[in-house]
C-alpha cells in the first residue's frame, strides 16, 4: 500500500526576536485499494445478467413497460378530467398539423395522420414521461422529405407526373423484392407516392433501429455532444430551410424541390426564376391565412395565462378554408393546388423495403441522434419541472418503437416537440393517457373526417407550417442575451445555424457538433493561467488581473493553470508560465553562462567554485523570486506529454534556483505524478492540499536558508 505525505516537517527556523516559528506537519494520504481484476468483474457482471429470478423478470418487464406501473395507480377522479381535456385540445391542433408536415416529409395527407395516430398509443406503453407529446416534428420531416425526394429522383419517378392516391391500395400488396429489369413493371403498380412513403417508412424503420440499439447499449451519452445552443442552432438553421420549401405553395408554383448542399439558395433560385407563374388565388389565400394565424396565435400566447385552452385556430382556419375552396370551386375555376383524396381507415401492414435499407441507412443516423436528444431533453425538462423522474434509457426504447412498429402501418419518424408539450402541460395534463386520448381523437378523424378535406388548399397547409417557425425564427431575439451570458456559445449557435440553412441540415448538424467539439479543445488549449495574489486576512488566493488590493508574497509567484494539462496545451503551459513569471530558465543559463565565461577572461574570481556561487547569487538577485506555487485545482488530469512538462518545468527552474511547488491536486493528478515517478526527482518537488500551505512552507524554507547561509 502506497503511502506519500506532502510536505516536510521543519523543525529548524530563523533566529531573532521577529522571526516567528512555523510548522509544517507531513500529512500522510493511503489510497483506497482498487480491484482491477478484469475477470472477477467479467464473472460478476455476467451473473448479475444472467442470473433469472422471478423478482428479477417482474422488475424487468415493469421498466420495458412502465405502462404497468402507472397505470394500476391511476386516480381516475384526479387525474382523468385533465387528461382528457389536455388529450383532446393536442388531438384538435395535431389534425392540421399532420396534414401539414407530410407535404413537408413528401409524403399524402393521410400517412402524417397515420404517424400520428400510432406515436401516442406506442409511448402511452413505453415512454416514462407524463407530459412530453410524442408525434410529428417539423425539423425530421424536412430530413425524411430530402431523402424521400432524393430517392424518387433515383427511382426515375420525377420523369412523370405524379397521381396522389392512385393504386395505393393495390401497391399495399405489392412484393417489394424487384429486380432492375422490372421497374416499369414496378412502376405500374407503385406510383411516386407509394414509393415516397416505402422510402420513409424504410428510414423510420432504421432510425427505430438505432435508437433501440443506443438504448441497449447504454449510449445515450452521445446527446451530450449536442448542447442546447446547438440544437437550438440547429433547428433555427433548419427552419429557414422549411420556410423555404413551403414557399412554393405559398405562391401556386409547380416547381421541383431542391435537395443536397445549397438546396435553400437554389430553391430560391427556382421561386424567382418561376414567380411570373404564381396563381393569384393561392397567393390571396396564403395572404389571408396569415392574417388569422399570425395575430391569434400572438393572442394564444399573451393570454395563455388566462386562457383555460389555446384557440384552436388552425382548425378554424382549416375548416374555413376548405368550405370556401369547395363551394367557390377554386380547383376548377383557378388550377389552385389541393390536398385531394384523403381515404378513411387504415391500410394492411406491410414490412419496410428492405432493398431501400442500404440507400438509407447512413441518412437515418442524424435522424435518429436528433429524435431521441430531443426526446429525452424535453423529458427530463419536464419531469424535474414537476418533481418526477424519467428513465433516459427506457424514453430511447419508447421512441425507437414508435419508429419501429408504425413504419409497418405506412408513418414516418416521430418525436417529442416542444410546442404541443408545452400546450399539453398548460392544459391539465396529468400523466401519459393524455397521449392516448390524442390518438382517439385522430382515429376520429381517421374513421369519418378526413374525406372532407380534399377541397383543401396546400397553400394553406404550408402557412400552418411557416407560422409554427415562429419558435425558432424568435431565437434571434435572445442574441444579446445569449452572446452576453457565453460569446463561444453564441459562435456555436450561429456557425451551426448558418450551416443547416446554407449548406444542409445533416452537414449542418455535422458542423456544429464538430465547431463545438473544437471550441472545447480551442478553450483548453489556450486557457486562462494567471498570477494570484493573496486576499488580507485569509487563506484565500484570486487572480491579480480579476481583483483589485490583491498581495503577494515576497520572491513568491502563484500561477494557476485553468485547464487539464496534456499533449495539446503542454507548449502553452510552458510559454505562459514563462511570460507571467518574466523568467525563461533557458535564457537565465545561457546569461549566467555568459557572465560567467566573462568573468573568467577577466579574472575576477578566484576559483571556480566561487565564480558559481557569484554567479547563482547574480541570477538569484536579477530573478526577484526563489519560488513558483503552481496551483493545480483547476487540472482535472494530466497524461504522460503533461507529467513530463511538468518534470522539465521543475527541473528547469531548480538548475536556476527556483523551486516549484504543487498545490491542491486532485486525486487523479496526484496518482499521475506518482505512477509517472515524479517524486523521485528530488525533495523540492511537493505537494500541498492548499496554495496558503505551499505559500507558508516556502517562506519558512527561504527564512532557514537564509539562516544557515548567515551562520
Amino acid at each position: 500500500m502506497a503511502e506519500f505525505n506532502h510536505v516536510h516537517s521543519v523543525t529548524e527556523m530563523p533566529e531573532g526576536d521577529d522571526a516567528k516559528p512555523s510548522f509544517h506537519h507531513g500529512i500522510f494520504l493511503e489510497p483506497q485499494e482498487k480491484k482491477r481484476s478484469i475477470k472477477a468483474l467479467v464473472v460478476k457482471q455476467a451473473k448479475k445478467t444472467c442470473s433469472c429470478t422471478p423478482a428479477k423478470v417482474k422488475d424487468y418487464v415493469f421498466s420495458f413497460f412502465p405502462v404497468l406501473q402507472w397505470l394500476p395507480k391511476y386516480k381516475l377522479r384526479e387525474y382523468l378530467l385533465g387528461d382528457i381535456m389536455s388529450g383532446v385540445i393536442v388531438g384538435v391542433l395535431l389534425v392540421p398539423q399532420s396534414i401539414a408536415y407530410s407535404l413537408l416529409a413528401g409524403q399524402e395527407p393521410i400517412y402524417g395522420l397515420y404517424t400520428s395516430f400510432f406515436a401516442g398509443i406506442i409511448y402511452f406503453i413505453f415512454g416514462t414521461s407524463r407530459h412530453i407529446s410524442v408525434g410529428i416534428f417539423g425539423v425530421l420531416c424536412l430530413m425524411v422529405g430530402q431523402v424521400v425526394d432524393r430517392e424518387i429522383q433515383r427511382a426515375g419517378y420525377d420523369l412523370e407526373p405524379a397521381a396522389p392516391g392512385v393504386l395505393m391500395d393495390a401497391a399495399a400488396y405489392l412484393n417489394t423484392t424487384i429486380l432492375p429489369v422490372n421497374r416499369t413493371l414496378h412502376k405500374l403498380l407503385c406510383d411516386k407516392s407509394c414509393y415516397a412513403i416505402r422510402v420513409g417508412a424504410t428510414m423510420t424503420f432504421i432510425a427505430g433501429v438505432y435508437q433501440v440499439a443506443m438504448g441497449f447499449f447504454q449510449v445515450g451519452f452521445v446527446s451530450v455532444y449536442l448542447s442546447d445552443s446547438l440544437l437550438s442552432g440547429f433547428v433555427t438553421g433548419a427552419s429557414f430551410t422549411i420556410l423555404t420549401s413551403q414557399a412554393k405553395y405559398l405562391l401556386g408554383l409547380d416547381i421541383p424541390r431542391s435537395s443536397g448542399i445549397g438546396s435553400l439558395i437554389s430553391t430560391w433560385i427556382n421561386i424567382f426564376r418561376n414567380i411570373h407563374k404564381t396563381k393569384i388565388c393561392d397567393l390571396i389565400t396564403s395572404f389571408l391565412c396569415f392574417l388569422v394565424l399570425i395575430p391569434t396565435k400572438e393572442l394564444n400566447e399573451y393570454f395563455k395565462s388566462r386562457l383555460k385552452a389555446p384557440v384552436p385556430v388552425e382548425l378554424v382556419v382549416i375548416v374555413a378554408a376548405t368550405l370556401a375552396s369547395h363551394f367557390g370551386k377554386l380547383k376548377e375555376t383557378y388550377n389552385s393546388s389541393i390536398a385531394g383524396h384523403i381515404p378513411t381507415g387504415f391500410l394492411p401492414p406491410h414490412p419496410p423495403d428492405w432493398n431501400l435499407i442500404p440507400n438509407v441507412a447512413l441518412d437515418a443516423i442524424p435522424i435518429a441522434i436528433i429524435g431521441f436528444a430531443i426526446t429525452v431533453s424535453l423529458s427530463e425538462m419536464f419531469a424535474k419541472k414537476h418533481g418526477y423522474s424519467v428513465k433516459a434509457n427506457q424514453e430511447m426504447y419508447a421512441i425507437g418503437f414508435c419508429n419501429i412498429i408504425p413504419s409497418f402501418f405506412y408513418c414516418f419518424t416521430t418525436s417529442a416537440a416542444l410546442a404541443k408539450t408545452l400546450v399539453k402541460e398548460s392544459t391539465g395534463c396529468r400523466t401519459q393517457m393524455s397521449g392516448m386520448v390524442t390518438s382517439l381523437v385522430i382515429l376520429l378523424v381517421l374513421l369519418v373526417i378526413a374525406p372532407l378535406f380534399y377541397s383543401l388548399q396546400k397553400c394553406v397547409l404550408a402557412v400552418i407550417t411557416i407560422v409554427n417557425l415562429r419558435g425558432a425564427l424568435r431565437k434571434f431575439r435572445d442574441l444579446p442575451k445569449m452572446w452576453h451570458l457565453s460569446r463561444v456559445d453564441t459562435v456555436i449557435w450561429l456557425v451551426t445555424m448558418a450551416a443547416s440553412a446554407f449548406i444542409s441540415t445533416e452537414i449542418g448538424l455535422l458542423v456544429g457538433v464538430c465547431f463545438s467539439m473544437l471550441c472545447v479543445i480551442f478553450r483548453t488549449q489556450r486557457p486562462e493561467a494567471p498570477l494570484l495574489g493573496w486576499v488580507a486576512e485569509s487563506e484565500t488566493y484570486e487572480s491579480l488581473s480579476a481583483y483589485k488590493n490583491l498581495q503577494t508574497k515576497p520572491g513568491i509567484v502563484v500561477f494557476r493553470f485553468e485547464a487539464p494539462l496534456y499533449y495539446i496545451n503542454k507548449e502553452c503551459f510552458k510559454s505562459t508560465l514563462y511570460k507571467q513569471t518574466g523568467v525563461n530558465p533557458a535564457w537565465v543559463k545561457a546569461a549566467k553562462k555568459k557572465a560567467a565565461k566573462r568573468m573568467l577572461k577577466e579574472k575576477e574570481v578566484d576559483s571556480g567554485g566561487n565564480q558559481t556561487n557569484i554567479s547563482m547569487d547574480f541570477v538569484s538577485e536579477s530573478l526577484g523570486f526563489h519560488t513558483i506555487v503552481i496551483d493545480c485545482c483547476a487540472v482535472q488530469f494530466l497524461d504522460t506529454a503533461g507529467i513530463r512538462t511538468l518534470k522539465e518545468v521543475c527541473k528547469d527552474y531548480g538548475e536556476i534556483d527556483v523551486q516549484v511547488l504543487l498545490a491542491q491536486c486532485n486525486p487523479s493528478v496526484r496518482g499521475s505524478l506518482i505512477r509517472g515517478e515524479f517524486f523521485k526527482e528530488g525533495e523540492n518537488h511537493l505537494l500541498f492540499h492548499s496554495v496558503h500551505q505551499a505559500v507558508d512552507f516556502a517562506l519558512g524554507a527561504q527564512g532557514h536558508r537564509r539562516t544557515n547561509d548567515s551562520k
